[in-house]
């Protein structure tokens, strides 16, 4: 990635216009050949850019350029559309190139995966007496999140990062297959998530499965006590 932070205008000529005038900006030439133009503000957002596949080439200003605003080079980036990106550059500041390597992604924390494997882990977290019996316990139509026995009875559990009518539908259609099976009826439901919207807990309830709001951070918190030596 190069980093080049220079007072530039920008012009953007292609199916609309758009005009920077004269400003201290960064400017970001990536691996992919993008090229983006930032103001120190906004997270996330540039004023402007041209995405891959695009070709950056530096030509010299016209006389006039040179004389009115002192600039010192052009950067024409140019798109295989044949949009165009006129980066004029009057005092660069800064510029750099790093090597980042390849970016291993995001790696999401508190997504449904996670909560399912804390809540196998500590199933008694959903109720007194809960044991669990299997994770992704298979159905004719799709697997149940998380399988556990209660007593002589069976419950189902759905899992949620955010609780909507979908997942309450979802469960239901586990709850009515599964109280088909002999060996395992009677089979209760329990819908957990994080967040349960008021219309999915109106018809968890309606429907006879509990809801049950799980605190992430709490559960993440908690030790295995079969693993501890006092």
């Amino acid at each position: 990635m190069r980093l080049v932070i220079a007072r530039c205008q920008v012009d953007y000529v292609g199916r609309l216009t758009a005009h920077l005038p004269l400003a201290t900006r960064l400017i970001l030439v990536k691996a992919d050949g993008s090229v983006s133009v930032h103001a120190d503000d906004r997270a996330y957002k540039p004023l402007n850019w041209m995405s891959p596949p695009c070709t950056l080439s530096v030509t010299e200003p016209d006389p006039e350029a040179v004389e009115r605003l002192g600039i010192t080079q052009v950067w024409q980036v140019r798109s295989k559309d044949g949009d165009t990106l006129h980066i004029s550059i009057a005092d660069v500041l800064h510029d750099s190139a790093h090597e980042l390597g390849v970016d291993p992604g995001l790696q999401k924390d508190g997504v449904e995966e996670n909560l399912q494997a804390l809540l196998a882990e500590h199933p008694g977290t959903l109720g007194d007496g809960l044991k669990l019996i299997q994770r992704e316990y298979l159905t004719p139509i799709g697997p149940v999140d998380l399988l556990l026995r209660e007593g002589t009875g069976y419950v189902a559990v759905e899992v949620k990062r955010r609780g909507e009518i979908d997942g309450v539908e979802q469960l239901t259609r586990y709850l009515e297959l599964m109280n088909r099976d002999p060996q395992l009826t009677p089979v209760r439901g329990i819908f957990a998530a994080q967040q349960i919207k008021p219309q999915a807990r109106t018809l968890a309830t309606d429907r006879g499965i509990e809801c049950r709001l799980i605190d992430y951070d709490a559960l993440r918190g908690l030790d295995n006590a079969d693993e501890r030596l006092f």
